[in-house]
């Protein structure tokens, strides 16, 4: 049986900000971060977690697609703007999506300043070293920005796949410099994915700055996992770090087949589904004839 660590933060409660994200960490206390898309999944991970990632997972969670490379800016901001319409109190990280941080200072301020406008209160990016200036440009802006360490998707090409990434000490180093540089230009936050748990708790120990941790052992400062992961949405694979609390694809499934047997049925719509005339238009309506026979019958 699961359980809830710590209150459930109520929908009246106010906006989460990124000093109190630093609090927690200070604290002791685990950050709680899963996705949201549309309206429909942020009002059900609103009341309950301290941070929605507006992520370009988007792409094939939702859309379809093989992974997150054909994400554009576009389709993010329409899927932020859903978002915010339900007038979130978790922070609302929005995804950088590939291509939108990689020609240059200039169009990364463009692009990530078109999430901030419409609400959001950060931006991830992935990568490393090779992103320090885009970080620091976006920072600059007052534009607060999260990192992504480790297996990183924009990547999958590069990294032949989603594989494990750290296991071998010049990749691990490699991480843990990329970790404090990141901080240095500014980041508020690391996502770490998809690395060994010692790595990650190394880095968690290294960094002032919060670590959410995907598929990175429990020693990170917070956990983020895809909704539709959690709530067993999806058909397929499941990646080792996916823990699934409700198989929710057969459950919906299930109920949608009920229903379709209803219907079939002719047991619904039922009395309690339909609406009924009053009384003083029935007789009008069982006697209507057509336009044309009533024009006819009133010539006469």
């Amino acid at each position: 049986m699961s359980h809830v660590s710590g209150p459930v933060p109520g929908a009246d409660a106010p906006r989460v900000t990124i000093p109190q994200l630093h609090r927690f960490k200070t604290e002791g206390r685990r950050i709680v971060m899963t996705t949201a898309y549309d309206a429909v999944t942020a009002h059900i991970a609103d009341p309950v977690v301290d941070a929605i990632l507006v992520g370009d997972s988007v792409g094939n969670v939702c859309l379809g697609f093989e992974n997150t490379l054909p994400v554009s800016m576009a389709m993010m901001i329409h899927h932020l703007e859903a978002v915010m319409r339900t007038s979130p109190r978790a922070l609302i990280v929005a995804d950088m999506p590939f291509l939108s941080f990689h020609l240059g200072a200039e169009d990364t301020v463009r692009n990530a300043g078109e999430f901030i406008r419409r609400g959001a209160a950060a931006v991830k990016l992935e990568g490393g070293a090779s992103r320090i200036d885009m970080v620091r440009a976006l920072v600059d802006c007052e534009i607060p920005v999260m990192g992504h360490l480790g297996l990183t998707p924009q990547s999958v090409n590069r990294m032949g796949g989603f594989r494990v990434q750290g296991r071998e000490a010049e990749q691990a180093t490699a991480i843990l410099d990329d970790a404090v540089a990141l901080q240095e230009a500014g980041c508020f936050s690391i996502v770490l994915e998809g690395i060994p748990a010692e790595l990650a708790a190394r880095v968690t120990d290294a960094l002032e700055i919060p670590t959410i941790g995907i598929g990175a052992g429990p020693a990170c400062s917070g956990q983020v996992l895809v909704l539709h992961d959690i709530l067993g949405l999806l058909e397929g694979h499941r990646a080792k770090f996916v823990r699934t609390y409700v198989e929710g694809y057969s459950v919906l499934q299930e109920a949608l087949g009920r229903w379709a047997g209803d219907v079939r049925d002719g047991a619904f719509p039922g009395e309690a589904e339909t609406y009924r005339l009053p009384e003083a238009a029935r007789d009008t309506v069982a006697n209507w004839q057509p336009r044309a026979k009533r024009t006819a019958e009133g010539a006469a």
